[in-house]
């Protein structure tokens, strides 16, 4: 046997079905030839995944670890502070009581579930944040309200940095709790995408709709839903991250509105001040 003639027994060429016997004419050598490159392009070709007559799963509903609660938490406590920042006369009284109620709530989460990551959770604990959420709402739409009837009225005060600082205080706590309301409701909340169960997504980011920008397990966190509600409170209107679900709109639609009123009725009045 001459060397031509020996095969390699790891060959995946050779591995994959029998050729036909080569003839001699070049008829022969034409249909060897094209077995040779079907049998290549089988190899080459990727495996047609496993989906029991079900659609493939999309890359962001793929179970994930959860995401860490410092930042989130971090959050919370800058928008406690805000708030006892703010005058008393613009704050629910007495000035302490819903700040204290949020500080509570949340040593409440905490306590309830000491996990460093948030991947699962209960009605118990989704109630409790909510709730939080909520209290930090009300508080912030409370303040809100107060300021603009006041700036209406006239009333607002003559020191332009104290209005300024007033309402730059109410404007940044109006971007957390929408971040938070955002962070809560998207796909059913943290624990939900971590399981990924929700069929459908309440924002599109560009990471799901392009998933080679992004690792394979990537998930929204509560800073990308921060910066939606960032850009959504400086531009009046979505940037790179589209709402998808009614909810979604209705709550950038309420949060443009608050942002817009606040910052419009403050600056007009800083400038009289000052002129």
């Amino acid at each position: 046997m001459t060397a031509h003639s020996e095969k390699h027994p790891d060959d995946p060429v050779e591995a994959v079905g029998t050729p036909p016997a080569p003839g001699n004419g070049a008829h022969d050598l034409a249909e060897l030839l094209r077995h040779r490159l079907d049998r290549i392009e089988r190899l080459l070709a990727p495996e047609p995944a496993a989906t029991d007559g079900e659609p493939p799963r999309p890359a962001w509903r793929a179970e994930t670890e959860g995401e860490q609660r410092w930042a989130v938490t971090a959050a919370i406590l800058c928008a406690i502070g805000l708030q006892l920042f703010l005058p008393e006369r613009l704050t629910i009284h007495p000035h302490w009581i819903l700040p204290a109620l949020e500080g509570g709530l949340l040593v409440a989460l905490v306590v309830l579930n000491p996990h460093p990551r948030i991947d699962h959770g209960t009605r118990q604990l989704r109630a409790l944040s909510l709730t939080l959420v909520a209290a930090i709402s009300l508080a912030n739409g409370w303040s809100a309200v107060r300021l603009v009837h006041d700036l209406v009225k006239g009333t607002g005060g003559s020191n332009a940095v104290a209005l300024l600082s007033t309402g730059g205080a109410i404007w940044a706590t109006n971007v957390i709790a929408f971040a938070l309301w955002y962070w809560e409701w998207d796909r059913g909340g943290p624990a939900s995408r971590a399981r990924g169960t929700h069929d459908y997504p309440d924002f599109l980011f560009p990471q799901m709709q392009q998933p080679d920008l992004a690792p394979a397990n990537w998930e929204p966190g509560f800073l990308d839903y921060l910066y939606v509600a960032f850009t959504n409170a400086t531009a009046f209107s979505p940037t790179d991250t589209m709402p998808l679900s009614r909810w979604a709109k209705l709550l950038m639609l309420v949060q443009s509105v608050v942002s817009l009123l606040t910052v419009v009725l403050v600056v007009a009045r800083a400038v009289n001040i000052l002129q």
